[in-house]
């Protein structure tokens, strides 16, 4: 197989750039590698995990797309590159269950190599993290959650209906960025949701405590105070406990310690305390940063490896005016839309693009449920920055995912999938129920 641009990863920012190349190049110029069939918008796996947002209505499939959108989609996980060869190795796809090959390993050749592969969970070394926690790094994490948290709450059920009144779930979100204190808040509220919809026993306040630890000073540490200091309020409101400086030094199956001899109960625990690149690129023969990211320059590429990108969380970008990148949704947008005109611009024949990346940061919205939305927006003016709070603040964050499905969808789509989904909420359980 072979194909002029090959992109790795069909998160954010590399499904964009498929959707956009493919619309402008064509199937036979533009072919996207993915390891799974679906793509879910990664902001929106706290809502997964809690139940609120079902992956089958929310899933957009790649092969549909691919036909939609103009580009071709090859299923399987990369495994292997060959810089001088140009071609990637893309390992077979086996049945669940059986273990029955579907797919053989094939190779790809490339004339334009992207890695848009995201990241994954960064445990600092913390004894029992990996075994004893969920991470919502994809949709299948945040179904795993999702499935045991039900299971759970049938526990407490059962065992209020025979006579232990004292009985609950404890859960614990280690990590007070955004994915903890959104994952918090939705929780709070699909509790109660579920409570409503047969768990008539359950006290939502008394029996489902959260518990989130932060071991920096103040959850939501990289944006201003302000929006830390009502984020905080506002989980305070839920009833949910925060824990700030506090440095977990073990985890156990059923609890959590911390460096100062603290125990939290925990039948549930959630890692969100970092990220890291996937460990496989430390086999590509790239060079790496020391968060494992792929080094790149100022205009993506990859120093000394022919006509090799990368973009998104797992690449280490320094821009043109000499910002370190930082690992946000928004960025990858903003790569693969600077990416876009390089290409197209190669394929009409013309010089590499002179002008380098340059971030530009619009701010963060941080979803507190469904109803409220704390964050910042970035003003023309370096270093402005505004406040903003409530129902409008809410409404900028749902425009922030219907901004990314017209990125890949275009606009006539996004708005009747937002329309359709409108009706089916109305028609259907707040949570996922089975």
């Amino acid at each position: 197989m072979q194909s002029d641009i090959v992109i790795v990863g069909g998160g954010a920012g590399g499904l964009e750039l498929a959707c956009k190349l493919g619309r402008k190049l064509g199937p036979d110029k533009v072919t996207l590698v993915d390891s799974r069939l679906y793509h879910v918008w990664k902001p929106s796996l706290h809502e997964v995990a809690a139940g609120t947002l079902d992956i089958h209505q929310e899933g957009l499939s790649y092969q549909m797309l691919a036909h939609d959108r103009g580009f071709s989609f090859v299923y399987g996980a990369m495994t292997a590159l060959d810089a001088a060869a140009r071609h990637i190795t893309i390992a077979p796809v086996t049945a669940p269950g059986d273990g029955e090959e579907v797919l053989p390993e094939r190779t790809l050749g490339y004339r334009s190599l992207v890695i848009a592969v995201g990241s994954t969970s960064n445990y600092f070394g913390v004894p029992g993290a990996r075994e004893h926690t969920i991470s919502l790094n994809a949709t299948e994490d945040a179904e795993r959650f999702r499935l045991r948290l039900l299971r759970l709450l049938a526990q407490v059920e059962q065992q209020k209906e025979d006579g232990a009144a004292d009985s609950g779930l404890d859960i614990v979100i280690i990590g007070g960025g955004a994915t903890g204190v959104e994952l918090a808040a939705e929780l709070r509220e699909a509790s109660g949701a579920y409570a409503a919809y047969g768990f008539r026993r359950l006290h939502v306040r008394r029996d489902v405590r959260i518990t989130l630890l932060e071991g920096a000073p103040r959850i939501l540490a990289p944006l201003p105070e302000r929006v830390s200091t009502a984020a905080a309020r506002l989980l305070d409101q839920r009833a949910i406990r925060v824990v700030p400086d506090c440095r977990v030094s073990r985890i156990d199956k059923k609890q959590v310690s911390d460096n100062q001899g603290n125990v939290y109960p925990a039948d549930l625990c959630v890692w969100a305390a970092g990220i890291r690149a996937p460990e496989f690129l430390g086999s590509l023969g790239l060079p790496l940063a020391k968060g494992g990211q792929i080094e790149v320059d100022a205009h993506l590429r990859v120093p000394g490896v022919p006509d090799v990108y990368a973009l998104g969380d797992c690449a280490a970008c320094t821009d043109g005016n000499g910002t370190h990148v930082p690992p946000r949704a928004q960025a990858a947008h903003q790569q693969a839309d600077y990416l876009v005109k390089e290409f197209v611009a190669q394929a009409a024949g013309g010089p590499p693009r002179k002008d380098p990346y340059v971030y530009r940061d619009y701010g963060s919205l941080v979803s507190i449920g469904r109803e409220t939305t704390v964050g910042n927006l970035m003003g023309s003016l370096r270093g402005a920055s505004l406040f903003v709070e409530g129902f409008m603040a809410r409404i900028m964050y749902m425009s922030l995912h219907l901004m990314h499905h017209q990125a890949v969808l275009g606009g006539l789509r996004t708005g009747l999938m937002a329309l359709g989904r409108f009706l089916i909420r109305r028609t259907t359980p707040i949570v996922k129920l089975h």
